[in-house]
């Protein structure tokens, strides 16, 4: 790493700079072994070569990946994700192009941002909401900075990031998605303590029938009286097909016809697809 420390020199009016290189004690020479590898063809000997390089710069990598520790990954994992980093970054590295310390910090410390943005993330969300999460975490932590600052509003995060009020509200949305909650977290310590989904309410079924029974009412109405009358003594007094034929003085077959078109007819105005033809000032269907 390149550190500028400015000196005065004795009798020198001006103040002049010199530059003074000091390196990471993780950061070893190895210029040789890359100009080597550059040369080498794939086989064993290159193989032992990259696995010299590797081992090298190791210490580097864990370094990088101690920086992301405490964010919800164990540091070994870390490690393990910063290693192969490495390897990407000395398998790519052209020596010509300056010192390999240069490169591969950006490399490994991408790889190590990428597997927290593609595998941490316990609800997956969108990167573009991914990307509003982190400019309103920074921002949030840039202006509650000070001590006893307050939570800063949705509108002070908008004017200090230049997001959206929209997108602000995205991106704290966002914040709660990186970890969940299991439903059998415990939410009370007392002997009767009870679990998250036991606060949870369930699907009421006769809300289904309330909203059948309200949206056919008006298509019950425009039937034919006997056609209404034939479906109250089927559905509501249960009467069989054959008791509804010999009250009414018609054949069986014409009671169920007329129950299967009456009950097209209200299924197809309830759903506003009238899918019959209409004849003989009816519409004639098939159940």
């Amino acid at each position: 790493m390149l550190i500028d420390t400015p000196t005065n020199r004795p009798g020198t009016p001006e103040t002049t700079t010199t530059t003074t290189r000091r390196r990471h004690d993780d950061a070893p020479d190895t210029a040789a072994l890359f100009a080597r590898l550059a040369e080498l063809e794939e086989g064993p000997e290159r193989e032992a070569v990259r696995d010299e390089l590797v081992t090298l710069w190791l210490p580097m990598a864990h370094r990088i990946a101690g920086r992301f520790r405490d964010r919800g990954e164990s540091i070994e994992d870390l490690r393990q994700v910063a290693a192969l980093g490495l390897v990407k970054a000395i398998d790519r590295f052209d020596p010509s192009r300056g010192a390999f310390e240069s490169y591969a910090v950006p490399t490994i410390t991408g790889e190590v941002k990428r597997h927290f943005r593609d595998r941490m993330w316990a609800l997956r969300v969108p990167r573009r909401v991914q990307e509003l999460r982190n400019k309103v975490r920074v921002a949030r932590r840039e202006l509650t900075q000070n001590p006893g600052s307050p939570e800063p509003s949705v509108a002070a995060i908008a004017t200090h990031t230049g997001l959206s009020e929209e997108e602000v509200s995205a991106g704290l949305e966002a914040l709660d998605s990186f970890s969940t909650l299991s439903l059998d977290a415990e939410l009370s310590a007392d002997d009767d303590g009870y679990s998250l989904a036991d606060t949870l309410g369930a699907a009421d079924s006769s809300y289904d029938i309330v909203v059948d029974r309200e949206s056919a009412k008006e298509g019950l109405r425009r039937l034919p009286e006997r056609e209404r009358a034939i479906l109250y003594m089927r559905f509501f007094e249960d009467m069989t097909q054959s008791r509804i034929a010999d009250h009414l003085g018609i054949s069986q077959m014409h009671v169920s016809r007329l129950i299967s078109r009456s009950c097209a007819r209200v299924r197809d105005e309830v759903l506003g697809q009238r899918t019959g033809t209409r004849g003989n000032g009816g519409t004639s269907t098939t159940a």
